[in-house]
């Protein structure tokens, strides 16, 4: 069983920076992939990023050269470093850990957290 606390949101002007914090319940780098999600208001819930358990990342178009997903393995807490924020980036961010077969893809396991709002406006 893991649970996943995230926390950091808030309310930041246009062009400000954030930074989202994850907290997980036990040391789960070496078998999930980490990742976060994002829902905004009549919109589809949206991958942000992706961190795999060797340390890759991937990136949405649209958080690519802004946002940055790493993770601090001593604290088990995985972050996402949001820097030129605009409005389209309001929404609920949600944290994920998702535990899949090397091969098949199969999910064993996928966790969730209970989501931190993030607002940009002026």
């Amino acid at each position: 069983q893991v649970q996943l606390v995230e926390s950091g949101g808030g309310l930041v002007q246009p062009g400000g920076s954030l930074r989202l914090s994850c907290a997980a319940s036990g040391s789960i780098f070496s078998n999930y992939t980490m990742a976060w999600y994002r829902q905004a208001p009549g919109r589809q819930r949206e991958l942000v990023a992706t961190l795999t358990t060797g340390g890759s990342t991937t990136y949405a178009d649209s958080a690519k050269g802004r946002f940055t997903i790493s993770r601090d393995d001593a604290k088990n807490t995985v972050y996402l470093q949001m820097n030129s924020l605009k409005p389209e980036d309001t929404a609920v961010y949600y944290c994920n850990a998702r535990r899949l077969l090397a091969n098949t893809r199969q999910l064993l396991a996928n966790y969730w957290g209970q989501g931190t709002q993030v607002t940009v406006s002026s």
